[in-house]
């Protein structure tokens, strides 16, 4: 595992699973690997939820991690892979509030009319997104502090050498400053607005 991403979801993590394949650091883990296998892979993560993580089992096979479920576990994944760089995704938490809001906290308020394998994974999913501090039924100044501290905590438990704070807006450069590689050719890659996230739920994957 070389690379884990701590930033929580709607942060432009899908995004960056996409650049860090374009630069060799795949294949990424996402939640959309879960979402595409939701009986084979939503199980290792409730383990991981009830305090009995196989990280080695659960991503075996992947290079690099980002977005949730992994987002939660940072401070484990650090023990983990001592030797990982970390990197911190990041937007302004109005904008991030109203992303997440009309998305993932859509979703997982609606679980109980979701079909029964999607339940389990969006049971899953409500567990690992109170882990980072995002239960259900806050409003938006609670889920602004509580993004904010979730960040703080990043910083506070990653060694800062190993640490990259970096919005997608950005672009290439920091990120590719950071890992050590080239800048590629071409724009840095956008995906996951709004329109696409309930394409990729409602699709199963």
């Amino acid at each position: 595992m070389q690379v884990i991403g701590a930033g929580v979801g709607r942060t432009g993590t899908l995004s960056l699973r996409v650049a860090l394949e374009q630069l060799g650091f795949g294949p990424c883990y996402h939640m959309q690997v879960v979402l595409g296998d939701m009986d084979g892979r939503t199980p290792g993560w409730v383990a991981a939820l009830a305090g009995h993580a196989n990280f080695g089992e659960i991503l075996a096979g992947f290079n690099s991690a980002v977005d949730w479920p992994v987002a939660s576990f940072y401070r484990e994944m650090h023990a983990a892979y001592p030797q990982a760089q970390f990197i911190l995704t990041h937007r302004s938490p109005a904008s991030w509030v109203g992303s997440f809001r009309e998305t993932i906290y859509t979703a997982l308020a609606g679980k109980d009319q979701a079909p029964p394998p999607a339940q389990r994974w969006l049971g899953m999913c409500e567990g690992v997104i109170a882990r980072a501090g995002f239960p259900l039924g806050l409003d938006d100044a609670q889920l602004a502090a509580a993004f904010a501290a979730h960040n703080e905590a990043v910083r506070a438990a990653i060694p800062a050498g190993q640490l990259l704070e970096f919005q997608v807006r950005e672009g290439w450069q920091p990120l590719c400053e950071f890992l050590g590689v080239d800048v590629p050719d071409g724009p840095f890659p956008r995906t996951n607005d709004r329109a696409e996230f309930w394409e990729l739920v409602k699709g199963g994957g």
